[in-house]
């Protein structure tokens, strides 16, 4: 049974947990050869063997351009092309205005932002003619929300690349679209969670104050947002660029 993926090389950093580590099986699912990237070997090594087969990782930091350098030219070596660009790596925490510091600055911008780039720009001499590229953004790009104003403007950076890499990119009919998630249970939603929770509050408490921000009434599966990565990988949407496609149960909407 053929996939939808069939025969393609794709790239998704931080691929090791969460999102990454669900699109990643996705992508294989349907027929992929998946690099996946990650800062920690450990986890690395545990997300190739779950996902079994038609994967290989590569340990590196997306915001240190050497490790970018080698993790492309680990990639032409191996496969020599790539189709399809996951750029998931990033991160973030709670800050509020006025106990932002230039070190929270730096690392959230140079990880979501200088990584997703350079992640992209560095790729751009194997990547083919036509291929898809998807940045993990975030309904945090779009909605206020308090202490988190630097991620959120990150992930509003996010949102204008894919409209300029649409259009830098148009020559080669490479299609950029921007995926924003909203709540997803995930361990970084996990650790925001128990950083931002008011004294005394558990896990699951702070968490519920996410979900009632969600007209589904839940908080998201990562597999939901992989399926929604699996369609802007795949001709499915050939005919969908520049566009933020919200996996969000209506957080953002209403």
């Amino acid at each position: 049974m053929s996939g939808k993926l069939d025969g393609k090389i794709a790239l998704i950093t931080g691929g090791s947990t969460g999102i990454g580590l669900a699109t990643a099986k996705r992508f294989v699912a349907e027929g992929a050869y998946v690099f996946i990237t990650g800062r920690r070997q450990p986890e690395l090594d545990a997300a190739v063997k779950e996902i079994g087969h038609d994967v290989a990782g590569i340990r590196g930091d997306v915001a240190k351009l050497a490790d970018l350098d080698r993790m492309i030219a680990t990639i032409k070596s191996a496969k020599g092309r790539i189709d399809i660009i996951f750029a998931n790596a990033g991160s973030g925490e709670f800050l509020p205005l006025g106990q932002i510091t230039e070190e929270h600055f730096d690392n959230t911008f140079n990880s979501n932002v200088k990584g997703v780039l350079f992640t992209v720009q560095k790729s751009m001499p194997i990547l083919t003619d036509g291929a898809s590229i998807i940045l993990n953004a975030s309904i945090a790009g779009s909605t206020g929300n308090p202490a988190v104003s630097v991620y959120s403007a990150t992930k509003a950076a996010l949102r204008s690349f894919a409209r300029t890499f649409t259009i830098d990119l148009k020559p080669r009919h490479i299609r950029v679209n921007a995926l924003s998630p909203g709540p997803i249970d995930t361990p970084g939603l996990t650790g925001l969670a128990q950083s931002a929770g008011p004294v005394g509050a558990s896990v699951d408490e702070v968490k519920g104050l996410f979900v009632a921000r969600v007209p589904l009434g839940r908080i998201g599966q990562p597999d939901e947002v992989a399926k929604a990565a699996v369609f802007l990988a795949s001709d499915d949407s050939s005919y969908v660029t520049g566009i933020e496609l919200f996996v969000d149960g209506g957080a953002a909407q209403v």
